[in-house]
């Protein structure tokens, strides 16, 4: 079976206003969906629930045909069940080494317990080298992460999560604010993941950079799922007439 997550009847409310309302989706293995729709139609909320940063009110969570406890359900419970969140920028500590930033808190030791500084530099330097395509003398896993440009920021997070073994990459917003060359480089990144057999959702107000590289798309208003729609059924300008179609039913 290749479905890797399976949301049911999901409600979310924070004081008297319903976010999520009986939201459900699936995720397949290998799969890039792009979760799209205006401001305040429930995206951010919806991976905040699914990262473990808020909790559903309610909802069923199947991950690897194995329901989740909900209850228990926060960072480090989904992160060890195989999800990683990657926010524009925050994702990355710019003043920090390379190599600290990928391994924070979750650092290589090893048999006496203390950290290992140079096999963390090694993986690194593979990561820089073979993901990010760096070869130059002046990146190094001791170099600042400031030294990264803005794409690179965005493609050592995805690097990391998939050193990690992350089953599921959560992309919030990640070609925000950059250069034309820069979104090509976090686009070939995303297409990677499929390569790696990773499962990605994809929020970004964008259309066209989500139908480059997206399987599937999600169209929510309201916190409502309007439309759950395959790349191989529409066109980018037809997805782009729904998507405008549907946000002015509720103007």
């Amino acid at each position: 079976m290749n479905e890797i997550l399976n949301l049911k009847n999901a409600f979310k409310t924070y004081g008297k206003t319903q976010v999520l309302k009986d939201i459900n989706f699936k995720l397949n293995k290998s799969e890039v969906i792009s979760l799209l729709g205006d401001n305040g139609a429930g995206k951010s909320t919806l991976i905040k629930c699914l990262s473990g940063l808020e909790k559903f009110d309610k909802a069923e969570l199947i991950i690897n045909e194995k329901k989740v406890n909900l209850k228990n359900y926060d960072i480090k419970n989904a992160r060890d069940l195989g999800f990683e969140t990657v926010y524009q920028e925050s994702s990355v500590g710019l003043e920090q080494e390379i190599f600290r930033n990928i391994f924070l808190g979750r650092e290589i030791t090893n048999t006496f317990g203390f950290i290992n500084i140079k096999k963390e530099q090694e993986v690194s330097m593979h990561l820089l080298q073979n993901f990010l395509g760096l070869r130059g003398v002046g990146i190094n896993p001791n170099s600042k992460v400031s030294s990264l440009s803005g794409g690179e920021r965005q493609g050592l997070a995805i690097a990391r999560a998939i050193y990690f073994d992350s089953k599921v990459i959560i992309l919030d917003e990640p070609t925000t604010a950059l250069a034309i060359k820069e979104v090509g480089k976090v686009l070939n990144f995303i297409k990677t993941l499929q390569e790696h057999e990773k499962s990605c959702i994809l929020i970004t107000h964008n259309i066209s950079h989500a139908y480059e590289v997206s399987n599937r798309f999600i169209i929510l208003e309201r916190g409502e799922i309007k439309a759950d729609i395959k790349k191989d059924d529409i066109s980018l300008i037809e997805l782009q007439s729904k998507l405008l179609t549907i946000q002015n039913e509720y103007q």
